[in-house]
């Protein structure tokens, strides 16, 4: 394909962002109490699962040194 069909660089770049933008503004965004929301869960869900790890790691560590 020759460079004149494809166009300059710079024309293909902002091509390329302007097509980026009007995507962008299809985007059903979250409201702030939404954001809140799933960021409290996501901190409480990583918390317990970080509390299930030590706890289980806390029970092998003795049950291995307890057998030897």
């Amino acid at each position: 394909m020759s460079r004149a069909k494809k166009g300059s660089f710079f024309s293909r770049v902002k091509e390329y962002i302007l097509s980026v933008w009007r995507e962008l503004k299809k985007v059903t965004w979250p409201t702030k109490k939404e954001v809140i929301n799933y960021t409290l869960l996501v901190l409480a869900m990583t918390f317990i699962v970080a509390t299930f790890i030590g706890l289980a790691d806390i029970l092998f560590n003795y049950i291995f040194f307890r057998l030897l």
